[in-house]
């Protein structure tokens, strides 16, 4: 399901909130993917009390919650509240992109160019020191980027994140070009010329989108908790010739994994699964959880959302099935 409408994005905010209710050990992430919905149906109130709400319950990801609170605010007129929130986890420097880049962005979006440049800045120099290379996360180099399209709205020249970022973009279209002030304005020509060149920016633009998404994940391997694998198989029990047992499932996984590594495949790892999440990907592919087909695109997705724990672990560390016993113990053995 891809709302587009304001009832449609409240309608599914509501589900995610049912959702919540029924796991509520899932409830940030379903939380967060609630508020998103609201504000863009406008309900920004509504959203404002689904972060106060995460924010009371000691979330995972304080920060980001944080950030995405004082955006909300500022865009339903608590410009106050809003600042001093941007203050406050300006002072506390997470060590993520993400909160930083909504902080620059927000403040962008509101014509605190000098303040938005201030405080990317002050992420690259906590996030990105200056021995920086490619191998940078990408919400690193998402930071990067954003400051590189702030600096060049402000007429600043080039310094090191600068061209760092200019490194990290590949795209035939520079990012001098892509965030020169100036395409604003050919974006209402009549000029033939102008416009054509405005397309091939913004093709190069979603080039470089693409290539974001495409970035080399790794290859993982479903593993559902047994609670969850119980709750899978009760609600689709067609799914039960593809985990016969729990105890199946989690010989399936290891052997899977060492047949990858065998034959050379890199970056392997492995996604927990929850059966909320599962049903809201199948929502969003518009298909039924029961469809066995859906479970590697299911796996692919959590692991570009940064969900996957690299295999193998070490031998002397905890086994990624939850057994408490070391991997060197448990499936790391040399009969496992």
């Amino acid at each position: 399901m891809r709302p587009d409408t304001p009832a449609a994005h409240v309608t599914e905010a509501e589900r995610l909130l049912r959702t919540a209710e029924r796991y509520p050990e899932d409830q940030e992430p379903l939380f967060l993917q609630a508020a998103a919905h609201l504000e863009l149906a406008g309900a920004r109130a509504r959203a404002t009390t689904l972060y106060d709400t995460l924010l009371s319950s000691s979330p995972s990801k304080p920060h980001l919650i944080r950030s995405l609170k004082a955006a909300n605010l500022w865009e339903y007129g608590h410009e106050a509240e809003a600042r001093a929130i941007i203050e406050g986890v300006r002072a506390e420097r997470p060590a993520e992109a993400s909160p930083w880049e909504i902080l620059a962005e927000t403040l962008e979006s509101h014509d605190e160019l000098e303040l938005s440049e201030t405080v990317a800045t002050e992420a690259a120099a906590l996030l990105a020191p200056a021995a920086a290379s490619a191998d940078l996360p990408h919400a690193t180099q998402s930071l990067l980027v954003t400051r590189h399209r702030i600096r060049r709205m402000l007429a600043l020249p080039h310094d090191d994140w600068d061209t760092l970022a200019d490194t990290l973009h590949t795209a035939d279209v520079p990012l001098d070009e892509l965030h020169d002030p100036k395409r604003l304005w050919s974006l209402g020509s009549s000029d033939p010329a102008e416009l054509q060149a405005e397309i091939t920016r913004l093709r190069s633009e979603l080039g470089s989108y693409r290539t974001a998404l495409s970035r080399p994940f790794p290859v993982a391997v479903l593993h559902w908790p047994e609670r969850e694998l119980d709750e899978l198989l009760a609600s689709y029990p067609e799914l039960e010739s593809e985990y016969p047992t729990y105890r199946a499932h989690l010989t399936d996984i290891e052997a899977s994994l060492r047949e990858l590594a065998a034959a050379g495949t890199p970056n392997l790892g492995i996604v927990p699964a929850t059966v909320p999440s599962y049903e809201a990907f199948a929502a969003s592919e518009s298909t039924s959880p029961s469809n066995a087909s859906l479970l590697p695109q299911y796996a692919t997705t959590l692991a570009a959302r940064g969900r996957a724990t690299a295999w193998p672990p070490a031998r002397g560390a905890a086994c990624w099935c939850g057994s408490g016993r070391t991997y060197g113990e448990c499936h790391g053995g040399a009969t496992a």
